[in-house]
């Protein structure tokens, strides 16, 4: 039994919980995926399988790729991903994973997160800035960052300004609230990293 579906964020939505409460839920269009590779502790020294996500056409695809889909007998897939298993003899080529496995349980959500640019330390880390004033000339402005003579530089890991977002995330505990295996979704309680469209990763805790 495989832990991990690949699929794509759709969006927010609320749904009604048997007690009439309003659960706000992210919409997950997972799978199906595809295993396009096994890899056994006999030819590669480690037990896991590479699963296909997102039917792409055929001239899309370079030449490489083309024959190892070929070789698994599939059709081309726009997103690969390894999965580390117990035993991968449980697999074949070819065999369809489902988000009918994922019914009730609780889930590990990862994506890419948002990208917003180069922002500044009170964007990026919630600094409090200076005062307001017109005199004040400090306003946005980290502030003091360095030491004096000794050590004479800036240590690493001091929060400053740069590049915001576009890095993986990882949401963990999200509850399944509902699984639709006709249409490959899965609804999970809260909101996951990364924009409408966005691949996610989404894996049973165990």
């Amino acid at each position: 039994m495989v832990s991990t579906i690949l699929g794509r964020k759709i969006g927010m939505t609320q749904v009604w919980s048997e007690d009439d409460e309003i659960i706000p839920v992210t919409v997950i269009e997972a799978g199906p995926c595809v295993v396009s590779q096994i890899k056994t502790k006999e030819t590669d020294g480690y037990e896991a399988i590479q699963i296909g996500f997102g039917k792409i056409k055929p001239k899309h695809v370079n030449k490489p790729m083309a024959g190892h889909f070929e070789r698994a007998g599939i059709e081309p897939m726009r997103y690969l991903r390894e999965v580390r298993v117990e035993d991968a003899s449980q697999f074949s080529l070819g065999e369809t994973i489902t988000c009918g496995e994922f019914e009730g349980c609780t889930v590990d959500v990862s994506g890419t997160s948002k990208g917003k640019g180069f922002a500044g330390v009170m964007k990026r880390y919630g600094f409090g800035g200076g005062p307001g004033g017109h005199g004040s000339h400090f306003h946005r402005a980290p502030g003091s960052v360095g030491q004096c003579a000794s050590p004479s530089r800036i240590f690493k890991g001091v929060k400053m300004a740069g590049h915001m977002g576009n890095v993986k995330v990882t949401v963990r505990n999200l509850a399944v609230v509902r699984v639709d295996e006709d249409l490959n979704i899965i609804l999970v309680k809260g909101a996951i990293p990364g924009g409408k469209g966005g691949l996610v990763t989404v894996r049973k805790v165990k």
